[in-house]
């Protein structure tokens, strides 16, 4: 009897999963499922404890799916890839295994990792590895001259075309084996790692993810197009949990967001396409990383951004860091994403312009941050916006557009429903001051208890500009450019 094994990472579901439908394609094959928790890695990685308990529980989930169908899913802990790969290697050979299957990471670790196992098991087991957790491959989507797009709008027009005539089919879950695989007996012991409780708002499995999808679909989405941008509103998907570790996949929210919405490449003004456009957004960062490896090694992706005179003053930074910069909207977004895991997508831009524009810290200090925080952490989404909000990346915002963050609370939170959420100690300003609250003349003597901004946005906004143009001239005329 033949033995395949199927090696889950980042696809913890029996739904469309490609790896596990073509292990199963042989019904007279016993099959396996294994998952191999690498702390260590993780740590490295910055993960977020909410992320690493968030996975626990979909990893639980996960099992008792598989275990419906016949297939035992195996646990096995080892600090990190290069472990992992050995200790796999070992388990192919136990267990008899006579093919692999796994779907593609595109990290650059990830990708190597992959790479020493096929030589670790020197062709003495086949390997077979999918497509996965984007709509389109990376490498399908190219310019005129076969060259990564380095611009989005052109990548987004180009995918259209490409879905329009792709099969963008799922496959299905697999169907319980005729010859069901006994039971592991490896438990799943908790990780080696910090964990903190998602919370209610995200419960785990594959039937969670997909009811969410269902219901944004079909209740949200008409509005999502306006309301998108307005954080006291609860009008986005927050499925991004549920993609980064691949309880959900693009294919099925695309699929649902098809049924539900036939004509939906056709009407570029529609909720349902300014979701689609966020979904190819995340196809774009994980094609750039792909294509430009150093991505994935905190490098600027514009060369002469490399020579930007970083501000290193900690106490900005903790400052930014707990939400305690005398912004109000950027405060009460940081003390959302501390208290909670998960930052409104408007707010991840608006606090990463303030990080890197008003206090001209690093923009690998907030990437590293949030990746720390936050449970949808994903590197490829996580680095695209913070480089573009740094004006280091490709299709970043020129690095003279700064945010100045007074006129975007004033815009996108106009009479303070989110900030008086997350910034009780501002519940009595009124809102003609709620976002310049230092300025309120019923503060009384001893005023608010609330910080007075730590930077004038003015004079940082021509310190940037002088800094950045400083290190463009550099870039320039050293050949970095």
């Amino acid at each position: 009897m033949k033995t395949h094994l199927v090696w889950l990472r980042a696809d913890l579901r029996i739904h469309d999963n490609p790896a596990l439908y073509a292990a199963c394609q042989d019904p007279d094959a016993r099959v396996l499922a294994v998952y191999i928790a690498t702390p260590e890695q993780w740590r490295r990685h910055e993960m977020a404890p909410r992320q690493a308990a968030f996975l626990l529980d979909n990893l639980a989930a996960l099992r008792h799916a598989l275990a419906g169908r016949g297939i035992p899913l195996h646990y096995h802990q080892c600090p990190d890839f290069s472990d992992s790969v050995a200790w796999l290697a070992d388990f192919c050979r136990s267990q008899g295994a006579d093919a692999l299957f796994y779907n593609y990471q595109y990290e650059f670790n990830e990708r190597r990792r992959d790479r020493a196992l096929e030589q670790a098991l020197d062709g003495r087991v086949t390997c077979q590895g999918f497509d996965d957790g984007v709509l389109l491959p990376p490498g399908s989507v190219r310019t005129g001259d076969s060259g990564m797009y380095k611009v989005f709008t052109p990548f987004r027009n180009a995918c259209l075309r490409k879905l329009a005539e792709a099969d963008m089919q799922c496959v299905p879950a697999p169907a319980r084996r005729v010859n069901p695989a006994p039971e592991s007996r490896d438990g799943l012991a908790p990780f080696d790692y910090p964990r903190q409780a998602p919370g209610e708002e995200y419960p785990a499995g594959e039937d969670a993810a997909l009811s969410r999808l269902r219901t944004f679909c079909h209740q949200q989405m008409q509005d999502y197009r306006k309301a998108r941008d307005i954080p006291s509103l609860d009008a986005t998907s927050r499925l991004s949990a549920y993609l980064a570790l691949g309880v959900l996949s693009p294919r099925q929210c695309y699929n649902r967001l098809s049924r539900a919405y036939p004509l939906v490449l056709e009407h570029a003004d529609s909720g349902a396409f300014t979701w689609l456009n966020e979904l190819i957004w995340r196809d774009f960062y994980r094609h750039l990383i792909v294509s430009y490896p150093a991505l994935c090694r905190h490098q600027p992706f514009i060369g002469w951004t490399r020579h930007v005179a970083w501000c290193r003053d900690e106490n900005l930074l903790a400052a930014w860091q707990l939400g305690k910069t005398g912004y109000p909207i950027v405060d009460a977004a940081m003390r959302q994403m501390n208290q909670t895991g998960w930052m409104h997508n408007r707010l991840r831009m608006i606090t990463a312009s303030f990080l890197v524009k008003d206090l001209l810290i690093d923009w690998r200090e907030g990437e590293r941050y949030f990746m720390s925080r936050l449970i949808d952490g994903d590197l490829a989404a996580n680095n695209g916006g913070w480089q573009w909000a740094a004006s280091t990346g490709t299709d970043s915002a020129p690095y003279f557009r700064i945010f100045n963050p007074t006129t975007q609370g004033r815009r996108f939170d106009e009479r303070g429903e989110f900030i008086r959420r997350w910034l009780p100690e501002l519940a009595a300003v009124p809102d003609t001051y709620l976002h310049e609250p230092h300025l309120w003349p019923g503060a009384g003597e001893d005023g608010l208890d609330y910080p007075r901004p730590i930077v004038d946005h003015g004079s940082a906004r021509q310190t940037t500009l002088a800094a950045y143009k400083a290190a463009k001239d550099r870039g320039l005329s050293s050949g970095t450019g």
